[in-house]
């Protein structure tokens, strides 16, 4: 923490002198968007009239399943309110799922202001409240372990209809498969809505549900944005250009000569790695009147850093100043802790914000409340804020036209960046939106061009065999009931599309044979473990270890087999959570020999009876996690009454990683809780371990 200061301090001080040195932006504009700009403003309110999509859809889920795509923010949300009132209003009970937890808490509070809070219940793992309620929100992993216990217990999904949202997360490459079982699992009885962003291929996704679930699927397609977008291009004096050779964006449209030279010529508003002076960018937007922006950067180190760079372009509204001050300080009283936040001065002086997945829970509901209510000029995020967070704004401003997926920097895909730009314009708030590209080291020009005008990208199925889902699927289902049900994957219909399209034989190797044998590996190694009989049904062992829903369910099912997790002790038995819970390295630079030496004792015995097991894993090729102290030495501290601020210290992490640690072994010990007939000490001390960690700031209160 120390030293971030100090790099903080030392980067002011450079940027005050280069602040000194530099010549500041003369705000103008291409004579061509003379007319574009003149259409900004705020439309007239007129009563609510559906548009024919929206009419469509509600016409087609009465008869059969409906996948709906449209762009961000033209009202899908609309269609499924509809859609449940009916449901509603026949006594019958309907699911609404959702990708996110922030985007699921938005929707429950949303939902029980329509139809009545005794009427709506919630489950996200976190949060579980009315969950008989007539109306269900939750995540979509909820949904699908809901499937699981239903098949297992031979009944059908409590519910009439079901909604997934953002469908379009059937692509996710980590989440995908939690969509694809949920598609598949469900039964045909139960009517499915789907509501996307604009996806290539929602034709062929069609086609694959209409087979596997022997109903129709239609597809109820909007292309058109509510609120028209303008790209455009800023040169380095200052100048705001349209991108493209025709201002309104057209499907043929190519990038401006203007533009094309500026692209050529390499000139950089943020030379090398540096940033530039958003201070003088939003002098710009500001002249032109299109504010509030959201700029999306690279990082969030990018994010906060950008907050210092807009010191020279203050708030000079007097009246808005005081609104935004007194704002905040309602939320303070809410929320004590951010009254220290050492970006608040930012905030209310400049009445700019950073939003990423680093911060508190409670930081990031501040900045999100405060660009709703139109109370800041702009926020600087990371591409995360695009998905399933309503943030708009007049003007999206791109810095790069990359994102960081986990591991690499790779392109933006026309999808992404559609959910980027469909921030650009608020609905009932805007005539026009704005996308606005910062020339850099780290934007391409010609691609960003491309990006603008290009056809939505095709959803590609990711779904993979584990562990939990061979163990559930095994309580239900003999196995080679299984490996029928692997050849309903979207995978394998969409390679028979392609066979068939192309008039060749069956390849050598189709997906569901690549499934199937990921199967039997998996099955095969639980055989030898114990966790399930040769003649395919789960043994003893393997019955309770399915409720282990989890990442590493087999590494904690080893743990209790050998009576090594702490089952009297909360802290302990959280802290031991901890080490399957995080990919990170959290705080593994501690010192062990200052550590406690109840936790460097139940760790070391952890790690000593589960090496053979992880090792016999990784040489039958599965993959396998060092276990490191770090992450329990951390939770450990939290869970013992350690102040936040001394864990941060500690853990030498972003406070919100450091959230997300805390919430994902609260997952862990959620499950261990399900254990209750076969463990029910461990199970009963989960419960006290979870108290331990939801303390502010870790649990955001909601309401």
């Amino acid at each position: 923490m120390r030293r971030g200061r100090y790099y903080e301090k030392k980067d002011k001080v450079t940027q005050r002198a280069e602040t000194k040195a530099r010549v500041r932006l003369k705000p103008a504009a291409d004579k061509t968007l003379k007319r574009v700009f003149a259409e900004i403003g705020v439309p007239e309110q007129t009563p609510f009239v559906p548009d024919a999509f929206q009419l469509q859809a509600l016409e087609a889920i009465q008869k059969s399943d409906c996948l709906v795509t449209a762009p961000t923010g033209s009202g899908k949300t609309w269609i499924a309110v509809q859609a449940i009132s009916r449901i509603f209003e026949k006594k019958g009970k309907a699911w609404y799922a959702s990708p996110l937890k922030a985007l699921t808490n938005s929707k429950f509070q949303e939902f029980s202001d329509i139809f009545g809070p005794q009427h709506v219940g919630i489950l996200t793992g976190d949060r579980k409240e009315n969950a008989d309620a007539s109306i269900i929100v939750g995540t979509t992993e909820i949904l699908r372990n809901q499937l699981y216990d239903a098949m297992h217990l031979g009944e059908t999904l409590n519910t009439d209809f079901v909604v997934l949202d953002e469908a379009h997360y059937l692509g996710d490459e980590e989440r995908g498969v939690v969509w694809e079982e949920t598609m598949i699992y469900l039964p045909p009885r139960i009517p499915l809505l789907m509501l996307s962003a604009t996806i290539g291929n929602a034709h062929q996704i069609a086609d694959w549900l209409s087979t596997i679930r022997s109903r129709p699927c239609i597809v109820i397609e909007e292309t058109r944005r509510p609120v028209p977008l303008y790209p455009l291009m800023i040169d380095p004096s200052g100048t705001l250009l349209p991108l493209l050779g025709s201002v309104e964006v057209r499907e043929k449209s190519r990038m401006s000569k203007k533009v094309k030279e500026l692209a050529d010529s390499s000139k950089s508003m943020a030379p090398g790695r540096k940033l530039p002076h958003f201070g003088d960018i939003l002098h710009v937007l500001e002249t032109y009147n299109l504010l509030p922006a959201i700029f999306f950067l690279k990082s969030r180190s990018d994010c906060d850093y950008a907050l210092n760079l807009c010191e020279d372009f203050p708030l000079d509204d007097p009246q808005h100043r005081k609104r935004l001050r007194e704002r905040v300080k309602r939320m303070v009283r809410q929320s004590p802790r951010i009254a220290g936040h050492r970006q608040l001065k930012n905030l209310q002086n400049l009445g700019v914000g950073s939003h990423h997945s680093g911060q508190l829970p409670a930081w990031k509901l501040v900045i999100e409340t405060l660009m709703t209510e139109g109370l800041l000029k702009a926020v600087f995020a990371t591409s995360t804020v695009a998905a399933g967070v309503n943030f708009p704004a007049r003007t999206v401003v791109f810095l790069n036209t990359d994102r960081f997926n986990g591991r690499d920097f790779i392109p933006l895909t026309p999808t992404e960046f559609h959910q980027m730009t469909g921030r650009a314009g608020r609905r009932g708030m805007d005539e026009v939106g704005f996308a606005v590209g910062i020339p850099g080291r780290y934007l391409d020009p010609f691609l960003y061009a491309d990006l603008v005008t290009a056809d939505p990208s095709d959803v590609v199925s990711q779904i993979k065999i584990n562990f939990s889902m061979t163990l559930n699927l095994l309580l239900s289902h003999e196995p080679d009931q299984i490996e029928d049900l692997l050849t309903r994957s979207f995978a394998a219909f969409s390679l028979s599309e392609i066979q068939k399209k192309m008039t060749i034989k069956k390849i050598e190797y189709e997906p569901s044979d690549l499934l199937r044998d990921s199967f039997q590996a998996h099955l095969q190694f639980l055989q030898e473990t114990g966790y399930v009989s040769y003649d395919g049904s789960l043994t003893s062992d393997g019955l309770w270890a399915s409720r282990l829903r989890v990442d590493q369910p087999l590494l904690i099912a080893e743990g209790f087999r050998h009576g090594v997790f702490p089952e009297t002790s909360p802290e302990l038995l959280a802290a031991m959570m901890a080490l399957f819970a995080t990919e990170r390295d959290t705080g593994e630079a501690l010192n062990q020999r200052i550590l406690p030496e109840n936790l460097v004792r139940a760790f070391q015995l952890v790690r000593r009876a589960l090496r053979p097991f992880i090792e016999s894993m990784r040489i039958a090729g599965f993959e396998t996690r060092k276990l490191s102290i770090g992450p329990a030495a951390v939770v450990y501290a939290w869970a013992s009454g350690m102040a936040w601020e001394d864990v941060v210290t500690l853990s030498e992490s972003a406070e919100g990683d450091l959230v997300m640690l805390m919430l994902r072994t609260a997952d862990n010990l959620r499950h261990v809780h399900a254990l209750g007939r076969a463990f029910p000490d461990a199970a009963k001390t989960a419960l006290d371990a979870i108290d331990l960690l939801y303390r502010e700031p870790v649990m955001l209160e909601i309401g």
